[in-house]
């Protein structure tokens, strides 16, 4: 690929988005079949592939102190709108989500897991009103719209296909790193507000409690630590790197309304692959130039690595991302591709075995183990310390190794995820 065209990915991959993902593609999708009936529904029938339905489960839902996807499929039927794609509830008042409650009450929506669905990321949502029916389908990526059979009016629903869909994997660790090292840094400003926004996330967080509190509780105790809190965490940049990535991850999954940078459909994902990176140069006081290249490499290895894994899958996203994050930390600590292939290695040769059971506050501890890990990962591979092919999964070859972790998470955990599943809708 070119660097115009990695460019290009770069910029349809790290997009603004508000909420969780997946609930939130739930009232996208909602929201585009309300607007292809033209008319506010009186019935709701949603399909989801089991992938969608485990990660909008315990999710909390931006602005209403509610979790899950009823009233995420209500607020799509009645003021979300389509055309902001990943923030699609950005007019969710308190008002509108007033009315949204009432209405999920008066219109309960049917949701499906559908077993069978073509792609580990499928919403399908019919809507009726009176005889009238629409319906709109997406797959593949969060945004993704597909054609689906005639709407009421007998116009074919549009095809919204996304730039990046059925994306050939031709990317390897070598390209993405010259990318990084080469590309004019004017092009990637986006990255740098991303990670600003990301950052200002996690401040939302340190202001009230949501989730288990984590990042708030580090930030803190690095403010005004206790002798006995000194000792434990200490003010350091560690910490802080910590308290802010997971607090960005606590405010999101409880449902503040806040913007973050998402990276592969991911708002977590985002946070986890630009913070820590942001944050450690700017403590370090790096250049903006050297900012951005990480930036960039971080962001792009996140990229890479999810094109063979895929959108969804039992592996968890923060494995990914905060690799991400070891790579970015790693050149800023002055390392080359060398030393970041090590760092890789490292994080792959550790965490790679975390699943994902759905998304809830509980993703902040899981961020904070990828975060924590990434940055051990980029000291010790400075030190030139680092897993070989002697170890579990990981092999000479850099790619070949990325490809081991991400067979095992697409291909290997397939029982895996419908075990999660199970578990998670069967609790007693």
């Amino acid at each position: 690929m070119t660097n115009s065209e990695l460019l290009q990915l770069l910029r349809s991959e790290v997009i603004p988005a508000i909420g969780c993902t997946e609930p939130i593609a739930v009232a996208l999708c909602t929201a585009r079949a309300k607007e292809l009936l033209g008319a506010e529904p009186d019935q709701i029938t949603v399909y989801l592939s089991k992938n969608v339905y485990k990660n909008a489960l315990a999710v909390g839902i931006p602005n209403t102190g509610m979790t899950g996807l009823p009233i995420a499929i209500a607020l799509g039927a009645t003021v979300g709108k389509s055309e902001y794609m990943l923030e699609v509830l950005r007019d969710a008042t308190p008002e509108a989500v007033a009315y949204a409650k009432q209405y999920m009450l008066r219109v309960p929506a049917t949701i499906k897991v559908d077993y069978d669905a073509p792609s580990l990321l499928y919403i399908h949502v019919e809507v009726a009103n009176g005889d009238c029916t629409a319906q709109a389908t997406i797959i593949d990526e969060h945004t993704n719209f597909v054609p689906s059979p005639i709407s009421n009016n007998q116009s074919p629903i549009a095809n919204r296909q996304s730039p990046i869909a059925n994306r050939p994997e031709c990317l390897n660790l070598r390209r993405v790193y010259d990318f990084a090292m080469e590309v004019d840094t004017h092009e990637l400003t986006f990255l740098l507000e991303g990670a600003q926004m990301n950052t200002a996330a996690a401040e939302t967080s340190f202001a009230d409690q949501y989730g288990h509190g984590l990042g708030r509780l580090l930030r803190a105790n690095t403010l005004t630590a206790t002798p006995e809190m000194e000792n434990l965490f200490g003010n350091t940049l560690f910490t802080k790197i910590i308290s802010y990535t997971c607090g960005a991850c606590d405010a999101r999954m409880s449902g503040a309304m806040v913007q973050v940078m998402s990276n592969s459909g991911s708002g977590n994902q985002g946070i986890s692959c630009s913070i820590p990176v942001y944050l450690y140069a700017k403590e370090n006081q790096c250049s903006e130039e050297q900012t951005l290249r990480a930036l960039a490499l971080s962001n792009l290895t996140v990229i890479y690595i999810k094109q063979s894994l895929g959108r969804l899958s039992a592996l968890c996203g923060c494995v990914v991302a905060a690799t991400g994050s070891a790579a970015g930390i790693t050149f800023l600590m002055g390392g080359n591709y060398e030393e970041i292939t090590y760092a890789i290695k490292n994080m792959i040769a550790n965490i790679s075995g975390m699943i994902c059971d759905g998304a809830k506050p509980g993703c902040a501890l899981k961020v904070t183990s990828g975060v924590a890990t990434a940055i051990f990962s980029a000291y010790l591979a400075m030190q030139h310390s680092y897993a070989d092919s002697t170890e579990g999964i990981v092999e000479d070859d850099i790619d070949r190794t990325i490809r081991n972790l991400t067979r095992i998470g697409h291909d290997g955990m397939k029982v895996t995820d419908d075990l999660i599943l199970d578990i998670m809708t069967h609790k007693q």
